[in-house]
């Protein structure tokens, strides 16, 4: 195996892993260390069926599970209940259109955002496994947080080392256009308060921010959101972004505590894309979204 970088900052590729087969220690020990290091790893020609998926995800955590599992019918039918589904695709496996209904909700995925942090137990690192990549368009965007917190200006760490931001997923929704949220659908995910800066396991720290952010405790939503969008248009400059561009077989690892992403839209509906996705919890046993969300 070699870990090769693949930005001046961060991120960096996995080759020569076998995920076909339980991960080894050493395999185990050389994603903890990239993953320490770089915030961002793609395991390149992955290979890996849903359940070499799951089996290695959870070599490094437990699950946390899709919200709809539970239900009567799940939403989706053409892979595993454990993985979260970030395709174009319906559960035919026919193209939903972009600019359709069903596709509205995700179009929030299309700023920064680091996944769960609007639930009460954050996520440790999300994976996502591409098994069907398009010829173009469909890129990924990556921040890392630590980078972004050790250029800011000392003044500005002083003034945020201390604050606690309101995670808040449908208040995110609305400020990237959704419109006709419900009471109901709030109370299924609540608002959750967290560090805006966190410090990672190995001492580094890193800012806790992105779409989810949307106030902080104490403060009026004004003021708030004008330092958040401050911090956001600093941490999102070109400098410290590393694109994706996908190929067949792909499985990026992201620390979402450290780390922001976006997805870039596929805008044609031309091509169908099947990426699927784990994403560990931080600590305790697996649980739903909805549940870490309560």
């Amino acid at each position: 195996m070699s870990v090769n970088p693949l930005h001046p900052i961060f991120a960096a590729e996995l080759v020569g892993a076998d995920l076909s087969v339980p991960p080894s220690p050493a395999l185990i020990e050389t994603v903890n260390n990239a993953m320490d290091r770089y915030a961002v790893v793609v395991v390149r020609d992955a290979g890996a069926s849903d359940d070499d998926h799951i089996r290695f995800s959870r070599a490094f955590g437990s699950l946390e599970l899709p919200p709809h599992l539970g239900r009567p019918v799940p939403l989706r039918r053409r892979m595993r209940p454990e993985l979260f589904d970030a395709s174009n695709l319906d559960e035919n496996g026919e193209i939903i259109p972009y600019n359709s209904e069903r596709r509205r909700l995700a179009k929030g995925a299309e700023r920064f955002h680091t996944d769960s942090s609007f639930n009460s137990l954050p996520t440790k690192w999300s994976l996502l496994l591409g098994h069907l990549v398009p010829p173009v368009g469909g890129d990924t965007h990556f921040i890392d947080t630590r980078a972004v917190y050790d250029e800011l200006p000392q003044a500005m760490k002083a003034r945020i080392d201390d604050l606690v931001a309101i995670h808040d997923f449908w208040r995110g929704r609305e400020r990237t256009g959704l419109t006709g949220v419900t009471e109901a659908q709030r109370a299924t995910m609540p608002a959750v308060a967290h560090n805006l800066v966190r410090t990672m396991p190995y001492g580094r720290k890193s800012l806790y921010i992105g779409g989810h952010a949307t106030g902080i405790v104490g403060w009026p939503e004004d003021a708030a959101l004008a330092l958040l969008d401050e911090l956001y248009a600093f941490a999102t400059r070109d400098k410290f972004i590393y694109i994706h561009k996908w190929r067949q077989g792909d499985l990026v690892i992201w620390d979402n505590r450290c780390t922001l992403h976006r997805a870039t839209p596929l805008e044609t509906d031309a091509y169908k894309r099947d990426v699927r996705r784990t994403t560990i919890m931080e600590h305790g046993p697996e649980r739903s979204a909805d549940q870490a969300a309560a």
